[in-house]
């Protein structure tokens, strides 16, 4: 196995030489195709509960409760299904999986667009992640498909897409809506997917690494991978990275109302939600460039330790300019976490689970996605609000010693092994 520390990365020619031809090529449609996809996911925020009510919800209550069951839905639908999509990746080939994931969705967006119940939109939403998943799929495919020395890039590339997708969904929704009407915002949006779709189709090229064999019998699933501490380690940083990004969205705009005027709340409430976002996209390329020239786990518990560091002054701020610049800085230190953790997976599981492995990954990102805002509005509402920042640092500074001790043991096997191989070879030589 190449190592994930190696200081040299290779050249053009050597790169082409182990069979990643196209890598850049596929990173490039796989960036737009999720970039749109999670647009498509997001625009309706601003308008959802307005699309509700059109559909025929009057109780104040009602559309709220309606708004949040289908937000939330694609993402719960989504989490379920990641394994199974990436165990499928495995089996049928990971370019199959983002062609179906790319048509799902575009026909499933054209189809909310043309709801005439809450019900049906409920189920759409809850279809768009069962059949979606292009994100996801973008991160098999690059993490497999793109040469282990430049992973880290390559997946921070990727997820700045992912993010930015996440940062101008809203915004665009918020534009497109009073324009052309909502439901013309969907149609919009399927045909903006279609796209991605026939990229996907015609200009992602599958790779053959030179040193892929033929299929043999083999373990799989869990019992393929011959250590699992790596993956079991990167599955809770996992859930981590959205637990802290998502622990202070339930008491945000209240948290605000205290530092701001009253007319200012919504604008700065706003901005603060997105600036995590905006550090993490300007970083995570950055970072992931920077991971791949002295290791992953590295980089993963550095961010992790300077996250914790910086929730705990939000907590005494008293000027919505402070919060934003310290959310802004929260972001570019998670922006290195997601690239890095796909990337550990990658180096530590047999190529022919990578999907399988990553689907897990995936799940238990949304479980932090789940159990943040959950987590963050139970705090809130029963200890104070400056608890959720405390609560939410000690859980990243714990996630850093426990990241670097799961290091330390790792790597002192692999230094046990090699030793023990070396002996092997001495005796029998």
């Amino acid at each position: 196995m190449t190592s994930p520390h190696s200081n040299t990365a290779p050249s053009p020619s050597d790169t082409e030489a182990q069979g990643f031809e196209h890598w850049r090529r596929n990173l490039a449609v796989c960036v737009f195709g999720s970039f749109t996809t999670i647009v498509a996911m997001t625009l309706l925020l601003p308008f959802l509960p307005l699309y509700v009510e059109q559909l025929g919800v009057t109780d104040h209550a009602a559309i709220v409760q309606w708004s949040g069951i289908a937000f939330g839905a694609t993402f719960l639908t989504a989490g379920l299904t990641a394994p199974l999509w990436g165990k499928l990746a495995d089996r049928y080939g990971r370019k199959l999986m983002l062609i179906r994931a790319s048509l799902g969705m575009a026909i499933t967006m054209s189809l909310i667009g043309m709801s005439h119940s809450v019900w049906q939109l409920v189920a759409l939403r809850l279809a768009a992640g069962l059949l979606g998943g292009y994100a996801s799929g973008s991160m098999v495919l690059v993490a497999t498909q793109t040469p282990k020395a430049r992973c880290g890039w390559a997946l921070g590339v990727l997820s700045s897409g992912i993010m930015a997708g996440n940062v101008a969904g809203p915004l665009i929704g918020g534009f497109i809506a009073p324009l052309i009407g909502i439901r013309q915002t969907f149609l919009a949006a399927g045909a903006l997917i279609f796209v991605a779709f026939l990229g996907t189709v015609f200009l992602i090229k599958r790779d053959r690494p030179a040193h892929a064999g033929g299929v043999t019998a083999a373990p799989a699933g869990w019992a393929a991978v011959p250590d699992k501490r790596p993956l079991i380690a990167m599955l809770v940083t996992g859930s981590l990275l959205m637990f802290a990004n998502m622990s202070i969205e339930p008491i945000i705009t209240v948290y605000v109302a205290q530092l701001v005027p009253a007319h200012q709340v919504t604008v700065v409430a706003g901005i603060v939600m997105s600036g995590a976002a905006l550090g993490s996209i300007l970083s995570s390329a950055r970072l992931g460039k920077l991971a791949d020239r002295i290791g992953h786990w590295n980089v993963i518990v550095s961010c992790l330790a300077v996250a914790g560091l910086l929730l705990v002054p939000q907590a005494f701020v008293t000027k919505g300019w402070q919060l934003v610049a310290l959310r802004f800085a929260l972001g570019i230190a998670l922006g290195g976490l997601l690239p890095c953790i796909t990337s550990v997976i990658r180096h530590n599981v047999p190529p022919g689970v990578a999907g399988h492995m990553l689907g897990y990954s995936i799940s238990a990102q949304y479980t932090g996605q789940v159990l943040g805002p959950v987590a963050g509005g139970y705090a809130g509402g029963h200890y104070g609000m400056r608890s959720v920042f405390w609560g939410t640092a000690a859980i990243m500074l714990v996630g850093a010693l426990f990241n670097w001790r799961a290091h330390r043991a790792f790597a002192k096997s692999q230094v046990k092994a090699t030793d023990g191989a070396q002996s092997s070879l001495s005796s029998n030589s």
